[in-house]
């Protein structure tokens, strides 16, 4: 089967060779290739919806991974057990729905050794929700695919011993720039970060110039120009930030 590299990504975060639940599976391609890979033993395929989660076990079938892959209707995390996957996957939707059902999976919390998250939207408001709840983000990674540009989080849960590799200082200050933009992104500079960042501030300029004639006339205009003007303000340290460093 061949993955796109936003999920061949999401795949590459996983670590662990036990088990792994992938909440809104979809089509269930992602615990298809991963047991199919030998990269873990068993997977849940977990979705909300009975549709997806159909053609999910169409292809559970047709990879003959019946007996190694469960598909299980679930709303987030609902159905899941504490014990039954050291790593979930929670990709494929917008970060508010993504802090949603952290939230309403609470109980899973500790159970659980490692999540990959790869929200869709309001990433910085993930990744602030994950600091404010001492969640450890080890890493990061983006990737774009049909001019769409994706950021796949690695992270570890809040009880993670003070002797483990992926123990970090929670409590630190985190600035405004590494919630938007990511520590590690920020850290690495790739390539692929360093176009999202021009690409940005292509988009801001275009937005700038459309609220500055509207400003005048409209008081929520006014508000969104001067947003406008400090995260491209923001983007512009950011970028030349990047290219000191690399």
């Amino acid at each position: 089967m061949k993955l796109s590299d936003r999920l061949e990504a999401v795949l590459s975060f996983v670590d662990c060779e036990g088990a792994v639940a992938d909440i809104g599976t979809d089509h269930g391609h992602v615990p298809v290739e991963l047991v199919r890979r030998k990269l873990v033993q068993r997977a849940l395929a977990m979705d909300v919806r009975k549709g997806p989660l159909s053609r999910a076990e169409e292809n559970i079938k047709a990879a003959g991974l019946e007996k190694k892959i469960e598909a299980r209707l679930s709303d987030g995390l609902e159905k899941l057990r504490p014990g039954e996957a050291e790593t979930v996957i929670i990709a494929g939707m917008g970060g508010e729905l993504i802090i949603h059902i952290l939230e309403q999976g609470k109980r899973m919390w500790e159970s659980v050794e490692q999540w990959v998250l790869s929200p869709h939207s309001e990433i910085p408001k993930v990744r602030r929700w994950l600091w404010e709840h001492k969640f450890p983000i080890v890493r990061e990674s983006m990737v774009c695919e049909e001019g769409k540009y994706y950021t796949i989080l690695d992270v570890r849960n809040p009880g993670v011993r003070e002797d483990s590799v992926f123990k970090r200082d929670i409590n630190r200050d985190i600035s405004a720039k590494q919630f938007r933009y990511g520590e590690f992104l920020l850290k690495e500079g790739a390539p692929v970060f360093i176009r999202y960042l021009e690409e940005e501030e292509g988009k801001l300029l275009t937005l700038l110039e459309t609220l500055r004639a509207q400003a005048d006339i409209s008081e929520r205009a006014a508000e969104r120009l001067k947003v406008t003007k400090e995260m491209l303000l923001l983007n512009r340290e950011v970028q030349n930030e990047v290219q000191r460093n690399h």
